[in-house]
Parts: C-alpha cells; structure tokens; sequence
C-alpha cells in the first residue's frame, strides 16, 4: 500500500508541476459556474434552491476532461522508456496502476472540493435537499472513478496519447450515449442489458440522493474492470520485452 501511495503522490505532484491541474481546474469551474449561475436554466433562473444543474454540467465536463486527464498516464510512459525500466524493477504493476489511478480520482476530488462555495451559498439563499447534494458529488465521484479506470486501460494500449485520449472517447461515448439509445431501440432481455449499461441511469439515481448498492456495483464495476485489463495489458508487454 505504500508503494500505491508513493505512486499516487508523484502523478498528483506531476499534475501541479506543469501546468495541468490549474488549466483542468480553471476549465472545470468556469464551465460548471457559467452553466449553474449565470446561463441559461442556471439556478436564478429556475428559482429552485437545487445543484440538479451543477450535476448535469459536471456530469458532460468531466466526461470530456477525464480523458485528456488519463490519456498520458501509460502511454507517456511507453513512449519515454520509463515503462520498460519500470518493468525491469522489482514493482508490482497493480499498485503502479493504483497508484496512477489514485492520483488521477485525487485531482477530480480537488475540482469537486473547488465548489465548495456553490453549496455555501445555495444554503445562504435557499433550503436545498442535503441528501440530494450528497449524493450528487457521490455520483460524481464514481462517474469519475469509472472514467479514469477506462482512460487508464486505453492508455496502456499505445505510446500515442491522443490515441489512448480517443480511444477513451469512444468507450465513454458508448456508456454515456450509445448504450441508452439502443436500450430504447431493443426490447426483451436485450434492451434489459443495454439499459444497465447506460451510466445516465445509475447516476441520476444517485444524484437525487438515492444511494443504490446496484448503483456503487455498477461504477465500481467498471473502475475495476478497466484497471484489470490495463494491469493485464502491461503483463504483455513485460513478457513480450523478455521474450
């Protein structure tokens, strides 16, 4: 564990050496205040004590910036050597990928911490539903945590990053788009399927503060997952530089 720590500590350092966490978070915290307070069906607007429009700002944001968060982990690696030296060490590659995951989903609780005074002053004009607040950055939480475990896989498929950024696009696009269109589109056991695999579902669930354990599965689920076939992609190219 404290291998994973020190690993997770030097993506985090990484981060706020250049300049990637203060352009990830100057980026996310002026899309998600514009859209909750200032446009549109902001919060002012709706006359509602509520952060439903934070979350559904923040649920597309991060999607698209998870990503490009990820897409370096590995494939810079790959690309610089430093993978090959790391594979050559006495390392645990499931605590290395931990650890980059944990210093990804450390960056993102930054950004959520960072709306802090969103919350601070819906409280100061308003009577919100904590519960719902709760489970809202919860939700959030766990979208990220889901995101990063497939921007890890794709990044350990290539030494390109905007490849592996693409790659984990695609894959996002499918839990956040397509699989909601064809669950609408097929009926039977089918449609069943592809409605769980729909990520909206189990989030909004969970935004308005009903906290399911299908939910949390569900998110953990594919954090794993995409950990997992990371883990197992990097085993291959251990074995394949030795043989």
């Amino acid at each position: 564990m404290r291998t994973t720590l020190t690993i997770a500590r030097r993506e985090i350092a990484s981060y706020f050496d250049s300049l990637v966490a203060y352009v990830m978070l100057v980026l996310f915290l002026g899309f998600s205040g514009f859209f909750t307070w200032i446009y549109g069906s902001d919060i002012f607007l709706v006359g509602q004590a509520s952060l439903s429009v934070f979350f559904a700002i923040a649920y597309w944001t991060l999607f698209f910036f998870i990503p490009a968060l990820t897409m370096r982990l590995i494939a810079e690696e790959r690309k610089s050597g430093t993978l090959e030296l790391m594979l050559t060490k006495a390392l645990n590659q499931r605590q290395w990928v931990l650890g980059k995951f944990l210093g990804a989903w450390f960056l993102i609780a930054v950004a959520l911490l960072c709306t802090l005074p969103y919350i601070i002053t819906l409280y100061y004009i308003g009577n919100p539903d904590t519960g719902q607040i709760i489970g809202g950055y919860l939700g959030l939480l766990l979208m990220s945590a889901s995101y990063i475990g497939v921007g890890i896989f794709a990044s350990s498929l290539t030494s390109n990053q905007v490849v592996a950024f693409l790659i984990a696009l695609v894959i996002g696009l499918s839990f956040h788009i397509v699989f909601g269109v064809l669950s609408q589109n097929l009926t039977g056991t089918a449609g069943q399927v592809f409605f769980y695999l729909n990520m909206s579902n189990h989030f909004e669930g969970i935004a308005r503060g009903v906290v399911d354990t299908r939910n949390i599965i569900y998110f953990v689920s594919i954090a794993f997952l995409g950990l997992y076939l990371a883990e197992q992609q990097i085993n291959r190219i251990k074995i394949s530089g030795q043989s």
